[in-house]
């Protein structure tokens, strides 16, 4: 579909939906109160159809509590209305001197046609400021979704825009977003949905319309329209996949990717199937690539399990305290979501003692026993282990296992042969306690070829979202390594013995491996601890850190020690190295009882622990540095973070796991970096196999020295060569800050020339891509590459500020520059690109628009001009009908004549710095009058025919402005921006008053054209 601007854009979506069943509304043309986000007499017809029964006096009680919130934040209200749209309103009232107590629903859910749903387009809606979202979906009278659409032909306007502009809606207009389930907004090339709580990179696309994977790479807007917005699937959306998640920071309101929707969906059913008369209690596996959200998944799934199995019974098992800690606490923030509180097993059966003096502990099997339906309970794999017994026969469980290919296999009996002990598999030992139940395995890592007994218990793959997949949709970043073994000076011998260690970390390792690996682990620690070993770690970790990756995004990293002694020794002797660092790096490791007296105050309690969590999640805080051992490495989410340094052993789903740290999404993260310094390269090899096709294909190999570095070379000679002409070469060698800056603007100035406009623009893209692929290899490239790399970078950085819409600060330039020399050059000086900073930069300051004038670099000149002259003409445009037009028509034909070579750049310089002269006269002379600028534009439009002053007198054309502004103040209906009829009321007011002064003078008919032109432009832009 072609689409060539904002309107036939808008035009194009309400035609989809239309053809979906919708019922257009032209905002302008309906009869509405602009003061109330609600259409009053859509919504209280649509309650009556859905609840045919309640008598009138409920209905009213519901839409008063609709329309009646608490004080609060904008995220409170909107959470309550979510419960009321997903699950009613409880009312009470009396009837026949009778209390009653009922539920009113807003929404049939099942019942499609039941409801009504109204695409409206320019909604205009008054609160603090008056605004028109581009698009609005009604579900029943109430604004559920709004949508804000960019022009696909302006290239300076993005889906960043529209972002922006909705967050500024929710300022502006903040009752309409009370209603709001989610947004969505498009520039045609993008097309994405997120929900109020949301930053824009996680507004995501929905790429499918039936959950094909395939056929995502062909996903356009109609896609996430009609995938969205189907009446069924957008009334299931809105039922079972949009949560609120009570977070440390604040509400964070969740709305399931399309990944997530179609897998839990399929999950969903799978259960139903297996959990039937017939059935074999093999619910499937979940395989949802780390970082996608599976916590959230296992949450929506959860949910929707409720009413497709009526009410089952949920135990969720993980292997280990912290990730029953980690997913139980997801599970605990969404408890409104899910109408239930979940619940920890802290045993697995209560004594007797504790059952008679009511002890308030959770028992597993007495929990159990405690209820026929409902419930999420979490318990470790460990309270299976305790007892042969059976927990309980009930069918109307579900077992959910979390990492299901990690310990919860094995049905086969093993017999230790040192001991004769004969030990149960897990697999085994679940069943039996819990033999009637459905089994369904969630994981983020893929179940391993040789692992027959995974898909024997819970049966094979329901779906499977892959890291491909991941990365192209932005649910994930791709993740590099870089080995740095080879700094710790190791001999060959130790490092044949560290690959001999690994062999002995089979995944699927009994008592009996497991005992020799941790034996082997600390024959091998008398090397590996040694203090030199210990020394050239450290030093080559704080050099990497501080040299490459502390600026990169909030400068979070973590080193992974193989013991808790360890940890204990890198924690002390980074100290030593950087006391300055006593807040910057911190352990996070269990206490012992037999632990030194001085781990005490490192190691604390979990409250102390769960601080730590806390402040290394805030970007902002001093804590940037995690050393851990087993905890944090998987369930633990900070997005920010890009750096992992490895000092552990690790191999299969546990290596993949603990990568997946740095693959969080994070504004213009490029993807995330594995520092190993003891040697995973084949572990993480061999753990590749298990993976996809394409995702063995795409990242099989993640050095990068294969990868990255050779992406940024790539790209680097690109930049090189699009420089061709100007010789830069002194800036890889110099130290000279002054050189420096004269290189840079002399860059900047080269790539302005007119005959460069395409290079330039390549220049900016092929620039941006190897910045980014810079930031993941910087510690392998070259000194020469690195000084390259800053020099191009600087040189984008400063035409982007010049290119972007917006004000210029040169002063901003200034210190940006500066900032990046300091971080790739290690430069300690100042380099100053412009002078006098500090001065107004504005079109009227004389001195300082000849200073611009006066730079050597021309052709950077003529475009910090042109961009200080445009940013007064797009004022114009919003403002002043009259110097639009003439400045515009100014502007324009300079740059024409300088694009088409029939200016010099002196002349053109000459040009631009008259026009600047004639703006700011024009500005000075209304100051002069004692006039607004919002007066101005209106006696501009008054004197526009220079012949009017012949007819009165300056003072009458003061007056008339004065009266007219005024009357428009006082006048202004929220109509006038689109309603036609309110606009030609407008026109008569406007002409009553000019008539009054006798204006326009006979003949000059045209002027009153010109005088309604800049008052239908300030009605437009006022707010």
């Amino acid at each position: 579909m072609s689409v060539i601007n904002e309107a036939s854009y808008e035009n194009s979506i309400i035609e989809l939906f239309e053809n979906m069943g919708y019922t257009y509304a032209y905002g302008p043309e309906v009869n509405t109160d602009h003061h109330n986000p609600l259409r009053a007499d859509e919504l209280r017809s649509s309650i009556e159809s859905i609840n045919p029964k309640l008598p009138s006096v409920a209905i009213d009680e519901a839409i008063l509590k609709l329309t009646s919130y608490e004080a609060g934040s904008l995220v409170s209200k909107n959470a309550v209305f979510m419960d009321y749209l997903q699950n009613g309103i409880e009312v009470s009232y009396h009837l026949n001197g009778e209390s009653i107590s009922a539920l009113v629903y807003l929404v049939d859910f099942n019942n499609v046609n039941t409801n009504s749903f109204v695409v409206a387009n320019q909604w205009t809606f008054e609160e603090y400021e008056t605004k028109r979202p581009d698009m609005v979906i009604f579900l029943n009278g109430m604004p559920v979704v709004v949508m804000e659409l960019k022009s696909p032909k302006t290239d300076s306007v993005t889906i960043e825009d529209a972002y922006l502009q909705i967050r500024n809606y929710m300022k502006s207009i903040e009752s309409f977003f009370i209603y709001n389930a989610f947004c969505v907004i498009s520039d045609q090339s993008q097309t994405r949905a997120g929900t109020i709580t949301a930053s824009l990179d996680r507004f995501m696309e929905w790429k499918t319309v039936d959950g094909d994977y395939e056929e995502t790479r062909y996903a356009d807007f109609t896609t996430l329209m009609k995938g969205m917005f189907s009446k069924t699937r957008f009334l299931d959306i809105l039922h079972n996949f949009i949560c609120f998640s009570k977070e440390a920071g604040g509400d964070a309101k969740i709305l399931a990717a399309y990944h997530q929707y179609f897998a839990v969906k399929k999950a969903v059913e799978s259960t139903a199937k297996a959990s039937a008369d017939g059935g074999d209690g093999r619910g499937g596996v979940f395989w949802h690539t780390q970082g996608s959200g599976k916590s959230l998944s296992m949450v929506f799934y959860a949910k929707l399990l409720q009413t497709a199995l009526n009410s089952p019974t949920i135990v969720v098992i993980t292997d280990r305290n912290d990730l029953d800690d980690q997913l139980f606490s997801q599970f605990s923030k969404c408890k409104d979501f899910l109408r239930q509180t979940p619940v920890q097993a802290e045993k697995r059966k209560l004594s007797e003692d504790e059952i008679k003096n009511g002890s308030k502990a959770i028992g597993l099997k007495d929990w159990l026993d405690g209820r026929e339906a409902n419930g999420i309970i979490f318990t470790t794999m460990q309270k299976f282990e305790e007892s042969d017994d059976a927990l309980n026969a009930r069918r109307n469980i579900v077992v959910m296992a979390d990492e299901a290919h990690r310990s919860q296999y094995g049905f086969e009996e093993k017999v230790n042969a040192k001991t004769g002990k004969i030990t149960i598999g897990n697999a085994r030992r679940v069943r039996d306690a819990l033999p009637n139940a459905t089994y369904i395995g969630f994981t983020g890592t893929p179940i391993e070829l040789e692992d027959r007994n995974t898909l024997e218990v819970f049966g094979n793959y329901i779906d499977v979202y892959d890291m491909t997949q991941a990365v192209a949709d932005g649910a994930t970043r791709p993740i590099y390594y870089e080995s740095r073994v080879i700094k710790l000076g190791l001999d060959p011998n130790t490092l044949q013995n560290i690959d001999a260690l690994y062999e002995s970390l089979k995944g699927r390792a009994n008592e009996v491996d497991i005992e020799k690996s941790k034996h082997d682990l600390a024959k091998m620690d008398g090397v590996l601890g040694a203090p030199t070993v210990v020394d050239s770690l450290c030093d080559d970790i704080i050099n990497h850190y501080e040299t490459y990756r502390q600026y990169e995004q909030t400068g979070k990293a973590m080193i992974v020690a193989y013991s808790r002694p360890m940890a204990i020794k890198i924690y002390d002797k980074m100290l030593k190295m950087r006391p300055e660092w006593k807040n910057k790096v911190k352990i996070v490791m269990t206490g012992g009882n037999q632990d030194p007296e001085e781990w005490k105050s490192l190691t604390g309690n979990k409250a102390y622990r769960e601080g730590l969590a806390r402040e290394f999640k805030d970007n902002n805080s001093e804590f940037k540095i995690a050393i851990v051992i087993d905890m944090w490495l998987t369930g633990f989410d900070v997005p920010s973070m890009s750096t992992m340094y490895i000092f552990k052993p690790m191999k299969g789903h546990n290596l993949m796991q603990a990568i997946a740290r740095v693959n969080r999404v994070f504004k213009d993260k490029e993807g995330g970096l594995i520092v190993d310094y003891i040697g995973i390269a084949s572990a993480l090899k061999a753990a590749m196999k298990q993976y996809t096709d394409q995702d063995r294909k795409n990242y099989g190999n993640m050095d990068i020295g294969e990868t990255a570095y050779k992406k940024f070379q790539e790209k680097l000679l690109v930049c090189h060569d699009l420089m061709y002409g100007f010789d830069y070469s002194e800036f890889m060698t110099t130290e000279s800050d002054l050189k420096r800056a004269s290189l840079i603007t002399g860059g900047v100035n080269f790539l302005s020339d007119p005959k460069m406009e395409s290079t330039k623009e390549d220049f900016i893209t092929e620039a941006y891509l190897m910045r980014q692929s810079f930031s993941l290899c910087k510690s392998i490239a070259t000194a020469e590459e690195r000084r390259e790399e800053a020099y191009l970078e600087t040189v984008r950085s400063v035409l982007v500020k010049i290119e972007r819409p917006g004000p210029l600060s040169l002063k901003d330039i200034n210190a940006q520059i500066n900032e990046l020399l300091k971080q790739s050059v290690q430069s300690g000086g100042v380099v100053n690109l412009f002078t006098d900073v500090d001065k107004e930069f504005n079109l009227f300051n004389t001195a300082f628009m000849q200073e611009i004038a006066k730079m050597p670099e021309k052709n950077l000149s003529i475009e910090l001009l042109k961009k200080l002259i445009a940013e007064q003409v797009r004022l114009y445009k919003r403002t002043n009908v009259v110097k639009s037009q003439q400045f515009s028509e100014m502007l324009d034909r300079i740059v024409k004549s300088y694009l088409n070579g029939m200016l010099t750049n002196e002349e053109v310089i000459g040009e631009l710095m008259k026009m600047a002269q004639d703006m700011a006269a024009a500005h000075a002379s209304g100051n002069a009058m004692g006039l607004s600028d919002e007066e101005i534009a209106f006696y501009d439009a008054l004197t526009r025919p220079e012949a009017v002053k012949d007819f009165y007198s300056n003072d009458q054309l003061i007056a008339i402005t004065r009266e007219l502004t005024e009357q428009l103040r006082r006048s202004r209906t929220v109509d006038w921006e689109k309603k036609e009829s309110a606009r030609a009321g407008m026109r008569r007011m406007i002409k009553r008053l000019l008539k009054k002064y006798d204006y326009p003078p006979e003949g000059m008919e045209d002027a009153l054209q010109t005088v309604i032109s800049q008052c239908e432009m300030w009605t437009d832009n006022v707010n």
